[in-house]
């Protein structure tokens, strides 16, 4: 069996052996090393030739997301990102993963977390899944082909035109490159959902809305789709589409999770497909 390699970043040696203890439970991971801060993340990175990193964004000499730059730049490995919960945490993940991250994970009471055990298994598996991506599908934003011609989205102008977007890992990188080519005057509202926690999309909403012709918001119970804006739901709550007369509604639902997601972008698909419409992409 091929161990994942992981180095562990993070300034607190504390949670560094938290982290690499946790990691080192799962048969298929090793830990390769260890570092303290970005400048030092980035020499081992070189040297050790890591599958997966986990990087911490609060540090000192250089944090997290300079490192991120750096790293994506010289040395792209897929980077699973460790944040709080705090405003400014939520606001440096999102702009983290618009650089390259490929997942990330709240540590549930701030920057030295006590109680991670919490969240023990998501860091294992997130590791796992970040070792599957193909770094190479990372390019620069400049590199990208198009993929939207201006207006021309087919099936868009009839009445009742819907398009609705269900991403995960990866997903805030693909969405501000989506999002940030669709025109203004696009004839659909968008649906969103992006398994994320509660906290963050909120910060994902705003700052690809400033990315953005297009209107982008976190739903809110009951509010009428328009053309032009995009709606991502809101972390902790699935996202259902209702329809009443010829117009289209947000539900947001607290219900339980659904394939360990909430929101889940099976219950936003659901209930597209329960309205019926024919004019949905």
């Amino acid at each position: 069996m091929l161990l994942i390699n992981v180095l562990v970043v993070d300034d607190s040696a504390f949670m560094r052996k938290l982290i690499s203890d946790y990691l080192r439970s799962e048969s298929s991971i090793e830990v390769i090393g260890t570092a303290r801060n970005g400048e030092d993340a980035i020499k081992k990175i070189k040297r050790l030739r890591p599958d997966v990193v986990t990087l911490d964004i609060e540090m000192p000499v250089m944090n997290g997301l300079e490192a991120l730059k750096v790293i994506m730049d010289e040395h792209p490995v897929p980077v699973v990102m460790l944040s709080s919960t705090t405003k400014e945490g939520t606001d440096e993940t999102v702009k983290a993963m618009s650089i390259g991250a490929v997942d990330f994970l709240a540590k549930p009471s701030g920057t030295i977390s006590l109680d991670l055990y919490k969240v023990q298994s998501d860091i294992v598996s997130k590791v796992i899944e970040a070792s599957k991506v193909n770094i190479g599908k990372l390019v620069p934003e400049k590199s990208r082909i198009s993929l939207v011609e201006g207006p021309k989205l087919k099936g868009l102008s009839a009445k009742n035109a819907l398009i609705a977007i269900g991403t995960s890992t990866g997903g805030p990188r693909a969405l501000q490159k989506v999002l940030g080519e669709l025109p203004r005057a696009i004839p659909a509202p968008i649906v969103i959902v992006q398994h994320m926690p509660p906290g963050f999309t909120k910060s994902l909403a705003t700052r690809l809305d400033g990315l953005s012709d297009i209107t982008i918001k976190e739903a809110e119970q009951g509010e009428k789709l328009k053309k032009g804006t995009a709606y991502i739901a809101p972390g902790g709550q699935h996202l259902k589409i209702v329809s009443k007369g010829d117009d289209l509604f947000a539900h947001l639902d607290g219900g339980e999770p659904v394939n360990g997601h909430r929101p889940s972008v099976d219950v936003l698909f659901g209930s597209i497909a329960d309205l019926g419409h024919q004019n949905t992409i």
